[in-house]
């Protein structure tokens, strides 16, 4: 039994290459105080304080601008609450759909055999329909989450153990009334812990405030900074369940200029013609008449769609260089490329850039 996020993934090389050492370093090896501003911590909450009250004593023990958490427990609820520092608060977003477990105590109204008990776990596992309770804070609609799993860790009277892997956004004590009306007795949770979320566990990186304050003080005082990056990883390890890619060191600059890794599936689109720059399509002998524009005026814009396109392609000639897709015999002007005779290249990089539909349309000649 396993969450989403704990699949292991296969790994597909298309080539191989080493990368420059000289420049940039790994982040484990960041200087102490980019390491804090791009640093997670896998924080073990208390019961009794809200998770913003628990991230902004982080904030202040730290001494830092930014903070945020993933996931809000509720304030009787212990357990994992990861905190993103600094600028690795831009990465929240990414562990908020992450998959959850939680071990839950709950209470039966009456005694149950334990046959029902594990009639009603099946039942309620796989998609479910639940509507938030009273108090919560999103909004009180009927929707649709996943129970990955359940397991029955204890049975005592009236009193359930068990462990449970769920779809983000699960609200786990409108579970246990739900599954006690569901055995015809009623139920209420009573405990409740996080124990997984994304790719946090309970191992040697869960810490407590206690902890954090220690090594801080440490390292402000001592200058000691190994207590501090054992309770503080880098933000790196808490997107570690998404997929990655891995590119050259000579595409980062144009994956960072907005040029997507995705490619075009083959055979999507097809083109027949030549593709013709922008602003060269045929218009109506009229048209500039009509309009009453002079040659000098339309020459500027031609002028800034050319730059524009030849702009265009050396990023796109410096982004497949990067993945060994350039054919040898490319030519370097960007008016002369034939979809008739490279159509996969040509549609794979129209993708990669965006701009397939728009392109084949003014070509004239796309069929699906």
């Amino acid at each position: 039994m396993m969450l989403p996020s704990e699949i292991k993934r296969e790994t597909l090389i298309k080539s191989q290459d080493a990368t420059d050492v000289r420049f940039g370093k790994k982040p484990a090896e960041r200087p102490i105080g980019a390491y804090v501003q791009k640093g997670v911590i896998n924080l073990d909450k208390p019961a009794g304080p809200t998770s913003h009250e628990v991230t902004s004593w982080v904030k202040k023990i730290l001494e830092l601008e930014k903070a945020g958490h993933s996931g809000t427990l509720d304030p009787n609820v212990t357990g994992l609450l990861p905190v993103m520092l600094g600028d690795a608060t831009k990465a929240v977003d990414a562990l908020l759909t992450a998959g959850k477990e939680y071990i839950c105590l709950m209470k039966l109204h009456t005694e149950v055999p334990e046959k029902k008990i594990k009639s009603v776990l099946s039942e309620f596992t796989g998609e479910i329909f639940q509507k938030p309770s009273i108090k919560s804070a999103v909004k009180r609609e009927t929707r649709t989450r996943e129970i990955y799993y359940f397991e029955l860790l204890e049975i005592e009277d009236n009193n359930l153990l068990f462990k449970v892997g769920c779809e983000a956004g699960t609200y786990i004590r409108k579970l246990c009334h739900d599954m006690g009306l569901a055995a015809g007795t009623g139920a209420h949770m009573q405990e409740l812990r996080r124990t997984k979320t994304g790719p946090f566990r309970e191992d040697e990186t869960l810490v407590t405030l206690h902890d954090l304050q220690d090594a801080y003080i440490a390292w402000k005082e001592n200058s000691n900074e190994v207590s501090l990056r054992k309770v503080v990883s880098p933000m790196e390890s808490g997107l570690s369940h998404l997929p990655r890619i891995v590119i050259r060191d000579n595409a980062v600059d144009a994956v960072c200029h907005g040029a997507p890794t995705k490619r075009l599936r083959k055979g999507r689109h097809k083109c027949h013609a030549s593709l013709r720059p922008r602003g060269t399509e045929d218009a109506p002998a009229s048209s500039a008449s009509a309009s009453g524009a002079t040659s000098e005026s339309q020459e500027a814009p031609k002028r800034t769609r050319e730059r524009r396109l030849v702009r265009r392609q050396r990023v796109e000639h410096s982004f497949d260089e990067a993945i060994g897709e350039v054919p040898h015999d490319l030519r370097e002007d960007p008016h002369d490329r034939r979809f008739d005779r490279l159509p996969d290249f040509h549609e794979a990089r129209l993708e990669a850039f965006g701009a397939e539909d728009d392109l084949c349309e003014r070509a004239g000649h796309c069929r699906a």
